[in-house]
C-alpha cells in the first residue's frame, strides 16, 4: 500500500468515525476540496468543517466499497455513503433542515492527490438529486423515475 491508499483509508476511518480533528490532520495546509454541493472549499478545516457536518447530520454514516483504486500519488474510491438522518442538515444558505429520519445509500466516488502523506486535492462525486430524493426532500415529480 502507498501514500495514496494510506492516506485515503485514514480519511475514510476519520469520517465514520466522526473524528474532525482526524479529518483535518489527512489534508496539507494548501488542500483543496472540490464538492458537488458546496463547490470549492480550502484547507482542512474548511474540508473537516463540510465532513462534520456530514456526520452530525448522519452520525452512523458509513462507507460500503465497491472499488479501491491506487496509481501513483492518487487514490480513488468508490462505493456507496450510508447513514441514517438524524440530525439536521445544513443547507449552503447557512440554513438547515430538520431530520427526515430516513437512510440513504448514495453511490459516491472519491479521488484524493496525495503529497508527503497528505491529501492536496480532493474531489467528492455524488448524485444530489439521489441523495435528496432518498431523504423525500424533492417534490414527488421530480423523485419519480422519468419524472
Amino acid at each position: 500500500m502507498g501514500q495514496a491508499r494510506d492516506a485515503m483509508d485514514r480519511l475514510t476511518t476519520a469520517m465514520t468515525a466522526n473524528d474532525n480533528e482526524a479529518q483535518a490532520a489527512c489534508y496539507a495546509a494548501d488542500a483543496v476540496a472540490i464538492t458537488p454541493d458546496q463547490g470549492e472549499l480550502a484547507g482542512p478545516e474548511a474540508i473537516s468543517s463540510y465532513l462534520s457536518q456530514f456526520g452530525e447530520s448522519f452520525p452512523d454514516v458509513d462507507y460500503e466499497y465497491v472499488q479501491k483504486y491506487e496509481a501513483g500519488n492518487v487514490a480513488i474510491d468508490e462505493g456507496f455513503v450510508t447513514g441514517t438522518n438524524t440530525g439536521p442538515l445544513p443547507l449552503p444558505s447557512g440554513e438547515s433542515l430538520p431530520p427526515t429520519g430516513k437512510s440513504i445509500r448514495v453511490r459516491s466516488c472519491d479521488i484524493a492527490h496525495v503529497e508527503g502523506g497528505l491529501i492536496v486535492r480532493h474531489t467528492f462525486y455524488f448524485d444530489q438529486m439521489e441523495f435528496l430524493g432518498q431523504l423525500g426532500l424533492l417534490p414527488e415529480s421530480l423523485s419519480q423515475p422519468g419524472g
